[in-house]
């Protein structure tokens, strides 16, 4: 057998035991083996080779020679990995292999670690008694904010009215809503036909990237992103390209970066303002750079704004859109963190600028938002009230408020762990602390998230959950009241004290 690459050679032993990379995860958990799906993805693609204890797994595993599978080895063609050693959860009728259907190999390179394998055996621990304390998750209604009166009274009040579907793009009332929502914003030439509902935010995201890339199209995305973002892009068939938002710079994007990748595939760029997982909110002269570059290379602009309205320490969100009527923008947001409802899956878009460049593009979504029908009617119906009149989560965000005073707590209590530093947030409910990682020998992030786990029953997400590609951060969700973070905080300094990665 000739030579050929390590990921040529796992891909191989893989495909004769029926493995995808999912399947080697979870053979790593239960083996308490530290190795995630980003990992995993890396040796396939060939970015990288894996250290010699994760390599002598991957070789047991598969049932084939650590020599052979680095490529020390040659083997003869009859010695290479077989298919007769049966794959264990294969069954058989009458002698024969029954057919086994797995995934599509297009989600192969789909990460979403803030719902994956950590998350996973959190689950299997609250499944054996244990209780964990889950600062994985931006879900309010866990811990004690509820959706105003106002919104349940009026819902229930339309509730005979939405038994039946909406215009694909939604309720008028809600999008007349919503677009004088963007003229408050000072979003440009948007029409009531220019605004999409979807069930939540994600759902548009997902519609957008199949609309817009074919196989090989690239899409900027910021590191650390929302994971959404570089999965749906992936699914689509594109490629996303990180840049690289600067810590040191109060997590802004580096707009040197941003430049660096730009090519002749580049269709378009994103940002995450206010962003999850840092809590940053871009400043006017952050927002006029990312436009100039985008005019210069004729990209869309995808804001994904669901924060806009949890901004503390008297700053002010900007839309991006409203700097650039000149090109084609697309602007998220919706209810669900804003009022609450997370549950509800309220949540929009809005095509503003120069639509004309983008006249086919809009015709693809136009085509993606009539074959899923409609958005969940109920919601919609109460858009107009929700955007309308007192804005409850103005009284959360000021001193004294609810997560205004979380933040300051949960800022403090980590940043006083020695080894721990922070870039205190502006918006949303998320911190990304940084954790020094020569201190604590991390050299895995998603191993320290489940040793904490296991040790603390604390649930956090590691920073490489977030397309991040140094092991040296987490996120924290910090919804919790103060006598919980206080508890959590405790636990995970003390953690700290005596943790040092294996």
């Amino acid at each position: 057998m000739p030579k050929e690459s390590f990921a040529d050679r796992l891909k191989l032993a893989m495909e004769q035991q029926g493995f995808k990379q999912v399947d080697l995860v979870h053979a790593a958990l239960e083996q308490n083996v530290k190795l995630g799906k980003s990992h995993v993805s890396q040796y396939v693609s060939g970015k990288t080779v894996p250290r010699p204890e994760l390599l002598h797994f991957l070789a047991e595993t598969l049932q084939v020679e650590e020599d052979w599978l680095k490529g020390e080895k040659d083997l003869p063609e009859q010695a290479a990995p077989q298919p007769e050693i049966r794959n264990p959860n294969k069954e058989s009728s009458g002698g024969k292999n029954m057919r086994e259907f797995k995934k599509s190999s297009k989600l192969d390179d789909v990460l979403y670690d803030v719902r994956g394998p950590v998350v996973d055996e959190a689950t299997r621990m609250e499944e054996d008694g244990t209780q964990i304390l889950k600062l994985n998750i931006g879900n309010p209604a866990p811990f004690g904010f509820h959706t105003p009166d106002e919104v349940i009274y009026d819902m229930r009040r339309q509730l005979t009215e939405c038994e039946g579907y909406s215009p694909a793009n939604g309720l008028f009332s809600a999008r007349k809503a919503i677009m004088q929502y963007a003229q408050l914003k000072g979003i440009p030439n948007v029409t009531v036909d220019d605004i999409y509902t979807g069930n939540g935010v994600s759902e548009l995201i997902n519609l957008c990237m199949s609309a817009l890339l074919d196989n090989g199209d690239e899409i900027l995305i910021p590191s650390p992103d929302y994971p959404l973002w570089t999965a749906c892009a992936n699914l689509a068939g594109g490629k996303a390209v990180h840049y690289i938002c600067d810590e040191q710079s109060d997590w802004n994007p580096d707009m040197e970066d941003i430049k660096r990748k730009i090519t002749d595939k580049t269709k378009a760029i994103v940002i995450i303002n206010p962003n999850n997982p840092t809590g940053a909110l871009y400043p006017r002269e952050i927002l006029q750079q990312i436009v100039d570059v985008a005019r210069e290379h004729q990209l869309i602009i995808f804001s994904d704004e669901i924060y806009d309205r949890l901004v503390m320490d008297d700053e002010k969100h900007i839309s991006i859109a409203s700097m650039a009527p000149d090109l084609f923008c697309v602007t998220y947001s919706g209810l669900s963190k804003s009022h609450m409802i997370a549950g509800f899956r309220i949540g929009w878009m809005i095509l503003s600028g120069n639509k004309r460049i983008a006249k086919d593009y809009i015709e693809g979504i136009k085509m993606l938002s009539n074959m899923r029908l409609c958005s969940n009617v109920p919601a919609q119906s109460i858009v107009q009230t929700a955007l309308g009149g007192h804005q409850s989560v103005n009284d959360y965000v000021v001193p004294g408020g609810r997560l205004y005073e979380q933040r300051e707590f949960i800022y403090n209590a980590l940043t006083d762990i020695p080894g721990i530093t922070c870039v205190k947030p502006k918006a949303a409910f998320y911190m990304f602390p940084k954790i020094d990682i020569e201190k604590f020998n991390i050299t895995d992030d998603e191993k320290f998230a489940l040793d904490l786990l296991r040790d603390k029953k604390i649930l956090l997400i590691h920073g490489g959950g977030f397309n991040w590609k140094q092991p040296d951060h987490f996120r924290v969700v910090y919804l919790p009241r103060i006598e919980v973070l206080k508890e959590a905080a405790r636990k995970i300094a003390d953690f700290f004290s005596y943790y040092r990665q294996q």
